[in-house]
């Protein structure tokens, strides 16, 4: 696996480290007065500050030898390990593939905490207490820098408590959404709603959440562009739609914030959340441990 966009770059990665080991050895072959073939005298550069004359040396015949040896182990290193771009040197050795290696030691020396669920459905698993104690391990470590550790959300991402879903709750579509990730889209409708529009749009979704509106005359103004153009995603009813996403605008719960501005600033200029997916970083069963975790959140007297 090559991690240059263009074989270009590896050339002049090659090409760059080749030339810095030449330029060592040019340098010191020019400073090479231990060697008797160029003798170098001390001299008097001729400045002097306080008393201090500064003086121009030659260079220790230790520092030299150093440096030597410092071009012997480059050279080393550049035949035994992937230093000249894309090529992987005789030890094929590469980041990536150490990063696998030391995966699979990790997910082989954890397989036995996962034994116990061998067997086990989805809807047996998220019901497992210890499935979800082991999930909620698994949460904290990646998922909390988004979610919180209560898993309560912050602005943009989403609150796993309240049984109030994007998507959907049922254990499969978590799972689901954990594995594959999702790409939520509010359109920019700049190109179709003015400023005063947009104004009246939002006074209309927050009056589905009985929160106070400055101007009641906007509400029914804001409700017929609603169902004109809004309702696509979210339904005539503003109930949302789970297979795209669309949040429910009704029952008081926000992604972001019910902020009159906040509102018309989603309108306008449109939103994206990202749940990344997980299926590259975690394995089948800690993809239904995390499930578990998550499902019971919401479900704990189920």
């Amino acid at each position: 696996m090559s991690e240059f966009v263009s074989a270009g770059w590896s050339y002049w990665v090659a090409i760059v480290s080749i030339l810095g080991i030449v330029f060592c050895l040019w340098l010191l072959w020019t400073q090479r007065s231990f060697l008797k073939d160029k003798t170098l005298e001390v001299s008097d550069t001729g400045h002097e500050w306080d008393g201090i004359k500064e003086l121009n040396s030659p260079v220790p015949r230790w520092w030299t030898l150093m440096y030597l040896g410092l071009c012997v182990i480059g050279v080393i290193i550049i035949v035994l390990y992937p230093a000249l771009g894309s090529d992987k040197g005789l030890r094929n050795w590469t980041s990536f593939g150490e990063v696998e290696q030391e995966k699979a030691e990790y997910e082989q020396r954890i397989a036995k905490v996962y034994q116990q669920f061998d067997g086990k459905s989805l809807d047996e698993i998220v019901r497992d207490p210890a499935a979800q104690r082991i999930g909620e391990r698994l949460f904290l470590n990646n998922c909390s820098q988004c979610h919180g550790s209560d898993a309560k959300g912050s602005p943009n991402f989403p609150n796993l408590t309240d049984n109030d879903w994007l998507w959907g709750g049922s254990p499969e579509t978590i799972l689901n959404t954990i594995t594959n990730g999702r790409h939520g889209i509010m359109a920019p409708l700049k190109a179709v709603f003015s400023k005063a529009e947009a104004e009246q749009v939002a006074d209309y979704v927050r009056s589905l959440s009985g929160l106070p509106v400055a101007d009641k005359a906007n509400i029914p103004l804001g409700e017929a562009n609603f169902k004109k153009v809004c309702a696509a995603c979210h339904g005539m009813d503003a109930k949302g739609n789970q297979l795209l996403g669309a949040p429910n605008l009704t029952d008081g719960v926000w992604l972001n914030s019910p902020k009159r501005e906040t509102i018309v600033h989603t309108i306008l200029d449109g939103r994206q959340g990202v749940m990344p997916a997980w299926k590259s970083r975690f394995t089948k069963e800690q993809i239904e441990m995390l499930t578990a975790y998550v499902w019971g959140l919401s479900n704990s007297s189920n």
